[in-house]
Parts: C-alpha cells; sequence; structure tokens
C-alpha cells in the first residue's frame, strides 16, 4: 500500500520517535493485522500523534479566538451595553440633557454598563476546547484499527454463511481447497470481508509457497471473527486428522445457516418490537396530545398555562421529529442486515 502524503510526512516527522515502542506494542500490530490494515505500527502512530497534534492546535486556535485582548470574542461582547442599562440611561438623557457628555461611557449615564461575560462559560470553553476536544480525537484517531477489526468481524459473520455453503458447493465438484479459496477471492462484491481473508491464504499457498496447513494456521491470526478463525481451525484439524473436507464444508454451511437464521430473526422481532412501539408513541399519543393541548390552551387558567407558540412548536416540531427518530432507527436497524 502506498502511503499518503500526510502519511509520509508523520512518520518523516515523528516515526522516528514512536517506532521501537510502537513495534512493541502487540495489541496494536494485532488490530493492524486483523483489521487488514497494510500500515507499519509505527506508521499508524505516527499518523495518530501527528493528526492529534494538529487537532489540537486548531481547537487551541479556536479557543484563542475568544480570548485575545481587544478583538476576541470576549472582548466583543464585553464592549456591548448591558440591555437592562439602555432604558435608565435614556430616561436619565432625557431628563438630565445638560449632563450628557459625548466623550464619556455612556454619555456619562450613571447607569451605563457594560455586559459581562460569565466565568462560568469561560472555564467550559476551556475545558472543552483546550482539553477535551483534543483527549476525544486522540482517542477516536488511536482507535480507529480497532474499529476496522469490528467492522471486518461483523461482516464477516454476515457473509460467511454464503461464504461457507459456496466452499461446500465447490468442494461438491471436487475442487482443490487452493481453487476454493481462489474462486472465493475473485467474488469479493458478493461475498464481501470474507473475500479478502480467502485471497490472502492463496496468496500464502502460491506466491509465497506455504503448504496449506502452514497457510491456514497463519490464516487463524489473520481472521477478525471468532466464527472465521473457527471455521479456518476447523479446516486445519479436518486436514491434519485426514477427514473429508466435503463432509466438514456442508457441515459448517448448515451450523452458519442456522446461526444466520437467527440473527435475522432477533433482527425481525426488534422492529417488530419498533413496530409496535410505533404506533403507540407515533400514532396514537400524538392524537390525545393534540386533543390535550388544544384543551389546555383554551380553558388555561392559574394552573395550567399553555402558550400559542408552544402548541406550535410542539405540533409542528416536536411530534414530526418522533416520526424522524423512528426512521433513523429502522434505518440503521436495516443497515446493519444490508448485503
Amino acid at each position: 500500500m502506498e502511503l499518503t502524503l500526510w502519511q509520509r510526512i508523520c512518520t518523516r516527522v515523528v516515526g522516528p520517535f514512536v517506532k521501537k515502542k510502537a513495534r512493541r506494542n502487540k495489541e496494536l500490530s494485532e488490530s493492524l493485522v486483523k483489521g487488514a490494515i497494510p500500515m507499519m505500527p509505527e506508521v499508524y502512530m505516527a499518523t495518530v500523534i501527528m493528526t492529534s497534534i494538529v487537532v489540537m492546535f486548531i481547537s487551541w486556535g479556536f479557543v484563542s479566538l475568544f480570548f485575545i485582548p481587544d478583538i476576541g470574542v470576549i472582548a466583543f461582547y464585553e464592549s456591548i451595553q448591558d440591555p437592562a442599562s439602555i432604558d435608565p440611561c435614556w430616561d436619565w438623557e432625557y431628563w438630565n440633557a445638560n449632563l450628557v457628555d459625548e466623550s464619556l461611557p455612556g454619555k456619562g449615564c450613571p447607569d451605563y454598563r457594560l455586559q459581562v461575560f460569565p466565568v462560568f462559560l469561560k472555564f467550559v470553553i476551556v475545558i472543552v476546547g483546550g482539553v477535551i476536544v483534543p483527549y476525544v480525537a486522540y482517542k477516536y484517531n488511536i482507535g480507529g484499527s480497532q474499529r476496522e477489526v469490528t467492522r471486518r468481524a461483523d461482516m464477516i459473520e454476515k457473509y460467511l454463511p454464503y461464504a461457507a455453503s459456496y466452499t461446500a458447493a465447490m468442494s461438491a465438484a471436487n475442487a482443490t481447497p487452493a481453487k476454493i479459496f481462489k474462486s472465493l477471492a475473485m467474488n469479493k462484491d458478493i461475498y464481501g470481508d470474507v473475500a479478502d481473508d480467502a485471497a490472502m491464504v492463496y496468496r500464502d499457498v502460491t506466491l509465497l509457497g506455504y503448504d496449506l496447513i502452514t497457510a491456514m494456521r497463519l490464516s487463524v491470526d489473520r481472521a477478525a471473527s471468532v466464527w472465521l478463525t473457527e471455521f479456518f481451525q476447523g479446516m486445519i484439524g479436518t486436514l491434519t486428522a485426514g477427514g473429508q473436507l466435503k463432509l466438514y464444508f456442508l457441515n459448517r454451511a448448515e451450523h452458519y445457516m442456522r446461526e444466520n437464521r437467527t440473527r435475522l430473526q432477533l433482527f425481525l422481532e426488534s422492529i417488530a418490537l419498533l413496530a409496535e412501539s410505533y404506533i403507540v408513541v407515533a400514532v396514537a399519543m400524538p392524537l390525545f396530545l393534540i386533543v390535550m393541548l388544544v384543551i389546555m390552551f383554551w380553558v388555561s387558567g392559574s394552573g395550567a398555562q399553555m402558550s400559542e407558540g408552544m402548541l406550535y412548536f410542539i405540533v409542528l416540531g416536536f411530534i414530526p421529529l418522533i416520526h424522524v427518530a423512528y426512521a433513523v432507527l429502522v434505518y440503521t436497524s436495516s443497515k446493519e442486515q444490508d448485503m
């Protein structure tokens, strides 16, 4: 994999300082391998550190915009007259026209005051922009490899039942394991990340010259999903014991299909639960709510006040937001099952 310009810059600047520590980090190396990220640990760490430093300086620059003397946001805010003192100053100018002095702040009004930026907000800006944002950026960047491992594991478990059925069909046609893995690798658009692991096995056997069992053992260490690890380990055991791969593939295909049906059943039950709650929360409840709000609006007294603006907000804002929230929930849940 060719490094990007930013990755090359990060490696030149920070790489020599983190090389030894990054290569001793076994967890990082393992996540890079399982996440199929073709990058050395020191390159990844250098990119993470440099990116986090850039984000930190950008965040600090944004915070400094508030605290720059005379021209900062806080200085601009505190140069504006306090709205509470505007009316008293107008009254004072009207009744004391002979005391008005244009050269004095507020024309000499004794009630003239400037706005004061809250100390609490200053503290929040410093903490959020100076500490929390850089820390969150670093944790997000450093966790990129582990997120990729999790993503690949989910995708492998989604496509493995169909890939196992494909291997069973190929084995029934007396195809060799190398040809099976080659055929899987050539169908990435169908079998997703499973095809990448199959391609690595085929590469180890044909290009690097490993025997099939050694290539499978290497693939066990690279597998991001427990399902795929068990699949490869079962192949190793079957080949070592002299068993028939055809029967093994058939058994694995049936097993993964049962697991896949269970997963789909749980998905359908969750969608059914969402549908039932949608009827109650987004259909029935708004009808009663609108009737209650209208009655409260017309007969509201000292015990129950309902303004016209609040009524419009609930009817035109809050209730449609319920439908949007359910649409997002259903969409995100369906995307997890998207093939």
